[in-house]
């Protein structure tokens, strides 16, 4: 029965059944799946992260506690935690070649843009430019940099402020 509650089929995942995990799949594999291709920005890997999620619910529906949440809200951090993880084993910044090289139908204009933005963010100190490229490249909330850096929530928004700040002076 497709209304059943979320509860009631994670109890029903912990007892070993498919169809219970296969509705949950149904009512929440879009959500994750657009969270992760929000943060990753790539349809694949947040595919990836979509089934990683459900093999995770699989595994451990066991630890889902009522108390801390709604199973769509441990079921979306999950998704959450996963993507994030994935984004962090990305490499950290664009190469080079990737900065300097023109895009295929991209005029010269463009591509002047972007080594005027390289070299800007080349004042940037290592951190600087890492969280100046993971909010604006990437598309992280400050929330998910505090999450995906294990920083403060304020920590991660003074510092983005201050590279901000170096950014703006240099773009003048």
């Amino acid at each position: 029965m497709d209304g059943e509650p979320d509860e009631h089929l994670l109890r029903r995942v912990v007892r070993g059944d498919e169809e219970a995990l296969l509705l949950l799949y149904r009512r929440y594999a879009p959500h994750v799946h657009a969270l992760a291709r929000r943060i990753l920005r790539d349809g694949e890997a947040a595919k990836e992260v979509v089934q990683d999620t459900f093999l995770r619910i699989w595994r451990k529906a066991e630890r889902f506690d009522p108390a801390l949440g709604t199973p769509r809200t441990w079921i979306l951090t999950i998704g959450h935690r996963l993507a994030l993880k994935a984004l962090k084993a990305r490499p950290k910044t664009l190469s080079l070649e990737e900065w300097d090289a023109p895009e295929e139908g991209v005029g010269s204009e463009d591509h002047l843009e972007r080594l005027w933005v390289r070299e800007a963010l080349a004042v940037l100190s290592e951190e600087e430019r890492r969280l100046v490229e993971l909010a604006y490249f990437q598309g992280l909330s400050h929330s998910e940099l505090a999450l995906f850096l294990g920083w403060p929530l304020g920590t991660v928004k003074s510092r983005l402020r201050r590279a901000l700040e170096k950014l703006k002076v240099r773009l003048r």
